[in-house]
């Protein structure tokens, strides 16, 4: 069953990994993460002047800025049973963070995906994709354990972890 499921997780990947190339070496050819839109409304809005207007920037409910920082790759954290792989649960993060946080943000990402991976590791070890597992409290749980690991590598001026996309492929 496995072997059934290796060659679409290579296309997958393979999707993924020529979109992010593409969005890295942008349309001018440089490879600057500076180009690169930090979310969806930032390549659909023109830019008019208007603060905000460049979609990374946004004002929260208190009336503070922040700006939401996207891990470049998804993370896939395998499910196991009775010591064989029972499921494949594919996972997208962003980070809600203080203005500017970009480049401190890139610099430590290969860490910060690290420390990451092994709370969902330990999430899925202690059943955390099991059954319903798009339930509020164990995604509020996952959520704030993530937290923790993004305030350890960047400290508080990161809000919160979004949890962009969650699929689970059982083998």
């Amino acid at each position: 069953m496995i072997a059934k499921l290796l060659p679409v997780l290579f296309l997958i990947g393979g999707v993924g990994a020529g979109a992010g190339a593409g969005l890295l070496m942008g349309p001018s050819g440089a490879s600057s993460k500076e180009n690169l839109p930090q979310d969806t409304e930032a390549v659909a809005q023109p830019d008019n002047g208007a603060p905000g207007a460049d979609g990374r920037k946004h004002t929260g409910e208190a009336g503070l800025d922040f700006e939401y920082l996207n891990l470049t790759k998804q993370f896939v954290i395998p499910v196991v049973e009775r010591d064989r792989i029972a499921a494949l649960v594919m996972l997208s993060l962003s980070l809600e963070a203080s203005p500017g946080m970009g480049e401190r943000f890139y610099a430590v990402e290969p860490k910060l995906r690290d420390g990451f991976l092994q709370v969902l590791f330990d999430h899925a070890n202690m059943g955390g994709f099991d059954g319903a597992f798009t339930q509020s409290d164990r995604l509020t749980s996952l959520r704030e354990a993530l937290l923790v690991v993004a305030q350890r590598a960047l400290g508080p001026d990161i809000s919160q972890v979004l949890i962009m996309s969650v699929a689970r492929q059982d083998a």
